[in-house]
């Protein structure tokens, strides 16, 4: 019987939803286990990365092509775009958005990691862009797809490219926010599944939104550039407002949230402490 008390709490502890600090502690983990990774394996995962977002535009792309251009197909189609981040996210891949939540919160309580943590976005960002880069060659130089796909697929890039600066930029600051959204809750989910529906639910209102994501966007912005319908300098500046905005989003609207609402209670903050003289002897290792 005790036995049987004992398992039936601890199945009721791995139910129960986890605390502010709780899911800091597991964000701070994870901040350290990826800010110990050798350069060249944040490159290619962060490769692997960028390719895989790809499947966003691709799969919305070939939805739209297929379905035609009506407002209920577009709806439709935006169904898609959460494929990419399922992929990356889920297989563990590295995102540069996903970082401007999990190293910065970590850097936040120890100062020490800030240098880490640009080096990390460093390798993944440019890993990234690579990444995005061999997609769109693989779609844009081959016969891989229909010409009806790829030429979707390149109006979305152009379509992207071609807005106003402003609305780049601030329609970017709402995709950082809700990726870094995503990465504190799956940090906090129990199950796969539960994880699944949270990715799907915040990133298919960035794609129904259009709202610029440095990564996502990239695949198509490039296809459009291979297909020379915009120049580089478009895709330059584009990329430049699109990084801008997913960092504040990520960094000053979550992560200060997340992470003042930890160290506001001294419960949290003696939790942060307590995890820090853990750790503390990891500096060395990095």
């Amino acid at each position: 019987m005790g036995d049987e008390h004992n398992n039936s709490s601890g199945a009721q502890n791995e139910l129960s939803r986890p605390s502010a600090k709780e899911i800091y502690v597991e964000v701070a983990a994870n901040a350290r286990d990826e800010l110990k990774r050798s350069w060249l394996s944040l490159a290619i995962s962060g490769l692997a990365g960028g390719m895989f977002m790809g499947l966003s535009g691709l799969g919305v792309a070939i939805s739209t092509a297929l379905l035609g251009p009506s407002q209920a197909s577009h709806y439709i189609a935006q169904m898609f775009y959460p494929l990419g981040f399922m992929v990356v996210i889920l297989g563990r891949a590295q995102l540069f958005t996903e970082n401007t939540l999990y190293p910065v919160a970590l850097s936040l309580a120890e100062r020490k990691y800030f240098g880490h943590t640009l080096r990390l976005w460093a390798i993944v960002l440019t890993a990234n862009i690579v990444g995005a880069g061999v997609f769109a060659l693989l779609v844009a130089r081959t016969s891989a797809l229909k010409p009806e796909f790829l030429s979707e697929l390149a109006h979305i890039g152009i379509e992207s490219a071609q807005r106003p600066s402003s609305s780049i930029f601030w329609s970017a600051v709402l995709a950082g926010w809700m990726i870094a959204t995503v990465a504190w809750l799956v940090s906090a989910s129990h199950s796969i599944s539960g994880s699944v529906i949270v990715i799907w639910a915040l990133t298919f209102v960035i794609g129904l939104g259009h709202f610029a994501h440095c990564i996502a966007g990239s695949g198509e912005v490039i296809t459009a550039l291979l297909t020379k319908q915009i120049a580089w300098t478009g895709y330059i500046r584009w990329m430049a407002l699109a990084v801008a905005g997913n960092v504040c989003g990520g960094v000053l609207i979550v992560t200060l949230l997340e992470y003042g609402q930890v160290i506001s209670d001294k419960a949290g903050e003696k939790a942060i402490a307590e995890d820090a003289q853990k750790h503390a002897a990891e500096g060395a290792e990095l």
